[in-house]
C-alpha cells in the first residue's frame, strides 16, 4: 500500500455537464465503486492528483481517499487524460481492502541476459508480454514480475509456468501455458554458427588429408 492520501468531495451533479463544471472549478471528476456500496460521483483536487500520478505509485497500488475525515482504501482502475494537454480529466476508483482479490497487470522485468547461451551468441530476446495480467490480493500487488533468462538458448520459449511468481499471485489466464518471451536467431548468431561450422569442416578436411 502506498502513502498516497487524496481528499475527495462528493459531486451532486453527474453526467457530462457535471464533469465539465467540476473541471472548471479546478477539480478532477471521478467515480468510486465496488464493495458493498453503490457508485458515488466524486471530485479531487487537480494538484493532488498530478502529484500522485508523478509519484509512480498511483496505478496498481492501494491508496487512501479522505472524505471529511472518513478514509477508505481504493485502487485506481482508470485514468483518462486530455488528448492535447495530457492532464487528468477523469478517474475511476474501486473500493478494496488488503484481502480483496483483484485482477491487475504487472510489468515484467527480464534478468541475467549474460547467463543466456542464446543471447551470448548474438540471439535476440523477443518480448511477447511486457506485462502479465494476474489475480492477487490488493494489499500484495508486486511492483514487477521477474523472469530469469539463465540457460535459455536460441529457439527456446519462456512460458508462464517457468516463472516464479510472488506468493499469492496467480496468472489470470488459466486455460493455457502462455508464452512470456522467446530467444530468436539473429544475423550475428547465424554468422557465428556458420563460421563455427566452416571451421569444423576445415579442420575435418585437414585431418582427412593427413597420412
Amino acid at each position: 500500500m502506498s502513502d498516497i492520501v487524496l481528499s475527495v468531495e462528493v459531486r451532486e451533479r453527474t453526467g457530462t455537464g457535471g464533469s465539465r463544471e467540476t473541471r472548471r472549478n479546478g477539480l478532477v471528476p471521478g467515480v468510486l465503486y465496488g464493495g458493498d456500496k453503490g457508485p458515488v460521483a466524486i471530485a479531487l483536487k487537480n494538484n493532488e492528483v498530478v502529484k500522485a500520478i508523478n509519484s509512480g505509485s498511483f496505478l496498481a497500488s492501494m491508496i487512501t481517499i479522505d472524505h471529511k475525515g472518513e478514509k477508505q482504501t481504493v485502487l485506481t482502475r482508470d485514468v483518462q487524460f486530455h488528448p492535447v494537454r495530457d492532464e487528468p480529466v477523469h478517474i475511476d476508483f474501486q473500493r478494496v481492502d488488503e484481502t480483496t482479490v483483484i485482477t491487475v497487470e504487472v510489468a515484467v522485468q527480464y534478468h541475467n541476459e549474460e547467463k543466456s547461451p542464446g543471447l551470448k551468441r548474438g540471439g535476440i530476446l523477443n518480448v511477447v508480454r511486457h506485462a502479465v495480467e494476474v489475480n492477487v490480493p490488493a494489499g500484495s500487488i508486486p511492483d514487477q514480475i521477474d523472469v530469469d533468462l539463465s540457460g535459455y538458448d536460441i529457439g527456446d520459449s519462456i512460458h508462464i509456468s517457468a516463472v516464479t511468481l510472488p506468493e499469492g499471485v496467480k496468472p489470470a489466464i488459466t486455460d493455457r501455458d502462455f508464452t512470456i518471451a522467446t530467444i530468436q536467431n539473429s544475423r550475428a548468431a547465424r554468422d557465428s554458427d556458420e563460421a563455427e561450422a566452416e571451421g569444423e569442416d576445415t579442420e575435418a578436411e585437414a585431418e582427412g588429408g593427413e597420412e
